[in-house]
């Protein structure tokens, strides 16, 4: 086992990131041991399922500004920065920060983008049919954690009463019109459509339709058409 620095928790050999406060690890270099077949139909994870995670590095993620006209913004999954804003600047609900603009419309559009490229769907459970759109080329899955900065971007924290989703639990990229899903080392595992359990690392393509199980949450991918 694996003592968090941060918060004592005890974590299974290998793993990257605590489980319970989501700090990085010492010692999370290692080489993957063993991996599983998927969870049952009623979303068990087997026993077995415990391995060990290669490292990740140490780039623990957390939330801070320097003052004056500009400023650093680290969220959960890594480092991402603003440009500078001025004292106007607006923020929105999901912590994206737009320059002050006097057209209205215009600032409406700068926060919108093109709208969500994809979204996943909760399919089984009490929460089923709760939706989670994509509107970056990069999206994360796991559990927020106000105090050690992590801000998922599909935030599982209320649809995961036992807590089977990591803190960093995996990851979604798009590259063109492809996707990819990878396990970021969870504790419980990342399946696609009750295949073997996903190696940490292993970018796996992910496609319309395709289940996506995250320790014990059933999610559905789908392609926003455009």
């Amino acid at each position: 086992m694996i003592t968090c620095e941060r918060c004592n928790t005890e974590n299974l050999e290998g793993s990257q990131y605590c489980d319970e406060c989501g700090a990085a690890l010492p010692g999370g270099s290692a080489r993957l041991k063993k991996a599983t077949t998927g969870p049952t139909e009623d979303g068990e994870t087997p026993d077995s399922a415990a391995f060990v995670a290669p490292g990740a590095g140490n780039d623990a993620a957390a939330m801070s500004a320097n003052g004056g006209g500009s400023g650093g913004l680290r969220e959960g999954f890594g480092e991402r920065r603003s440009e500078a804003i001025s004292p106007a600047a607006k923020t929105s609900s999901r912590g994206y920060v737009a320059p002050a603009h006097d057209n209205a419309a215009e600032l409406f559009q700068l926060v919108q983008h093109d709208g969500p490229h994809a979204k996943l769907v909760i399919h089984r459970g009490r929460s089923a049919g709760k939706e989670f759109p994509l509107n970056e080329d990069e999206a994360h899955i796991g559990r927020w954690d106000a105090d050690g900065g992590i801000f998922p971007d599909v935030d599982l924290d209320s649809d995961d009463p036992e807590a089977k989703v990591s803190r960093r639990h995996a990851r979604i990229t798009r590259r063109g019109e492809q996707y990819f899903i990878e396990d970021l080392g969870s504790t419980n595992g990342t399946f696609i459509n009750r295949g073997r359990r996903l190696l940490p690392g292993d970018r796996q393509p992910l496609r319309d339709g395709d289940e996506v199980i995250v320790g014990k949450t059933f999610l559905r991918f789908h392609v926003i058409k455009k």
